[in-house]
């Protein structure tokens, strides 16, 4: 890296465009994952201002609503994204005609579910597309795990991970929608968290 991530933390921590900008100068395989929940149409278009054909990775879980669904192809239309999907080597209907409805929180089947509707996914993208930068769009306000990253961090393997939004409040997040008339949706649902503040693993893990 040119600059130490510290440094780069400190100076550009709190804006996010000069981050985004920053990140691109550092790899030439950069990707940003998506789940098209409430506001993500906010790192989308700001990803995509900069580096239009940028692939956007989407592992699809086959549990979203029609909603986010909806919404998913209303964002992808109008920002003209370069949409790469991940999905588990298993349909849902495969999975429920054998182990039944998606498994609670509490059930044991769940970590099992998880690696394989999300985990794996993820990792088979990485291992594909071998990405050097991976744009996410975090907030620290999500949970307590998250109020603990940096906007920029690197994993073991040298992905340089950037959250470029890691700091923003759902206010500042709603007034970027509405000054670059994106669309939201806030019917969104991800199996492997269950609850809204809760972990699935994967942010943890990588």
């Amino acid at each position: 890296m040119s600059s130490s991530l510290d440094e780069i933390n400190r100076d550009l921590g709190n804006n996010p465009q000069a981050l985004v900008e920053w990140a691109l100068t550092q790899g030439e395989r950069p990707i940003c994952t998506t789940n098209f929940r409430p506001f993500e149409a906010v790192i989308l278009h700001m990803v995509t201002q900069v580096h239009p054909g940028m692939p956007i990775v989407w592992m699809d879980s086959g549990y979203n609503t029609e909603a986010t669904y909806q919404f998913a192809d209303e964002v992808i239309k109008q920002l003209n994204l370069n949409i790469v999907s991940f999905v588990p080597r298993r349909t849902r209907a495969h999975r429920e005609a054998l182990e039944g409805p998606m498994p609670g929180i509490d059930n044991p089947r769940h970590v099992a579910f998880t690696q394989e509707v999300k985990i794996e996914p993820f990792e088979r993208a990485l291992s594909e597309m071998r990405p050097d930068i991976w744009f996410t769009a975090l907030r620290a306000e999500d949970t307590p795990e998250r109020a603990k990253m940096q906007p920029v961090s690197r994993n073991n393997d040298g992905l340089v991970k950037v959250a470029p939004l890691l700091h923003w409040s759902a206010k500042d997040m709603y007034q970027y929608l509405q000054a670059h008339g994106l669309p939201n949706n806030f019917d969104y649902f991800d199996p492997t968290k269950v609850e809204e503040k809760r972990e699935c693993g994967l942010h943890l893990q990588h």
